[in-house]
């Protein structure tokens, strides 16, 4: 089973970026998706990306301040946050699987073990 590794989390000013990369331990042509899970709270969907990179999509919550890209050379996709805010603040989670609608419903087969994003106001 591909296992996947985030890392690039860390304590930033609300208002600043940060920049999150999900390494996989082998090529795939997975969609690769993150989510986001607070204290106390439900992990939320917050972007997602197909094998191709064709296709790119993004929570409400983040639309126009987060870029989801990938590098298949490389079997990474990253996470650029921009314009953080306090209430970004979670636990950020990679996840993987053949099929795009997997990964939208979080029950994708591969993830990640996590990286904290702090923004602190």
């Amino acid at each position: 089973q591909v296992r996947m590794v985030e890392s690039g989390g860390g304590l930033v000013q609300a208002g600043g970026s940060l920049r999150l990369s999900c390494a996989a331990s082998e090529p795939t042509t997975y969609a690769v998706g993150w989510f986001r899970q607070a204290p106390g709270k439900a992990r939320r969907f917050v972007a997602a990306i197909t094998w191709s990179g064709d296709s790119t999509l993004y929570s409400d919550s983040v639309k126009g301040r987060f870029t989801i890209s990938r590098e298949n050379a490389k079997n990474t996709v990253y996470l650029q946050m921009n314009s953080l805010k306090p209430e970004d603040t979670s636990v950020y989670y990679c996840v993987a699987d053949p099929r795009l609608s997997a990964v939208l419903a979080g029950t994708g087969r591969s993830w990640g073990q996590g990286t904290q994003v702090t923004v602190s106001s």
